[in-house]
């Protein structure tokens, strides 16, 4: 007698979150809307993604910005798989047990960066608990591998946490990229709903030390707002960056990506943006970003080049 088990069918994209309860997903107000991507140069973007064998997390985290980007050939690379450790309420890239890394990744990312031609590239990844390092050297391993093919480009990373991974974070700044990006998502009274397996603190810290290490390095975070944070402490989580010392300050709104995911409270309106980063400016940042539909990644080139500007500036060069 043989038995047969049937592996056609899709493991659920996030497990933890099956058994939650739906919740209303409000409609998108005339401000948050985008056109469908299919351009062009949008389709030659997505083949040297596939050829490649790449992630990106415009795909995995369904960015709305996906179609504006890539018919620029901006893309944002997601190494390490596609498959996350840890299972915050808000994100929409897949949880459960990754696979191991691609020894191959860091030079097709570099080819990938070559063929589009990217004068900036922003690579981010999934979380790696399962890592000794949380993936330290493999963020390395593909910051000299783009150093040696496009020695021109210059490199922004957005990266996890590196909790309880001694020495991971010291491995990462050695390889000397342009900017450093981490983003605390939300005010720490959302954490232990929105993102629990991190600690706000310690997120704070991580940026911090980056400067205390290489302070050449630009730094970088970002937060979502509408869910259900108070004003009031999204301006103490400015004087937290800033006495961190971080650089650059994004803030977009939060897009619920399924009713299973972290409930959406509000859509903020473009006016409130726009007092934030009235504010944000005024704390001392060096560059704010800050709309409905702000991401991490979102014209990234271009803010790198108004990030060196300002910092020349306020050293009166």
């Amino acid at each position: 007698m043989v038995t047969l088990i049937d592996n056609s069918v899709a493991k659920p994209r996030h497990p933890e979150k099956a058994n939650r309860p739906d919740s209303i997903v409000l409609r998108k107000p005339d401000w948050i809307r985008v056109k469908a991507p299919g351009s062009p140069v949008y389709k030659e973007t997505q083949q040297i993604v596939r050829e490649n064998n790449l992630v990106t997390v415009c795909e995995e985290a369904g960015c709305p910005n996906i179609g504006e980007c890539w018919s620029k050939k901006h893309a944002t690379m997601m190494i390490m798989g596609e498959i996350c450790t840890r299972a915050c309420a808000f994100c929409n890239v897949r949880t459960g047990m990754p696979t191991a890394l691609d020894p191959h990744e860091p030079e097709n990312v570099a080819r990938a960066v070559a063929k589009l031609g990217l004068e900036h590239v922003v690579i981010t990844s999934v979380d790696r608990d399962d890592l000794a390092d949380g993936g330290a050297q493999h963020f390395a391993d593909v910051i000299l591998a783009i150093r040696a093919a496009t020695p021109k480009t210059t490199i922004e990373i957005l990266t996890p946490d590196f909790l309880r991974k001694e020495g991971a974070l010291e491995i990462v700044v050695a390889a000397k990229p342009d900017v450093f990006n981490h983003n605390l998502e939300t005010v720490p009274s959302k954490y232990l709903k929105v993102r629990p397996g991190a600690r706000y603190f310690h997120s704070i810290r991580l940026l911090q030390r980056v400067k205390e290490i290489d302070p050449s390095i630009f730094t970088k975070s970002g937060i979502m707002v509408g869910l259900g944070e108070e004003r009031n402490e999204v301006l103490q989580l400015m004087d937290d960056l800033r006495s961190a010392e971080v650089d650059f300050l994004t803030i977009g709104q939060y897009l619920q990506p399924t009713k299973k995911h972290y409930p959406l409270q509000r859509f903020v309106t473009p006016e409130e943006f726009k007092s934030y980063a009235t504010v944000a400016n005024a704390k001392g940042f060096l560059l704010v970003s800050s709309s409905p539909l702000t991401r991490s990644s979102h014209h990234a080139g271009e803010d790198f080049a108004e990030l060196k500007a300002a910092r020349l500036a306020r050293l009166g060069h």
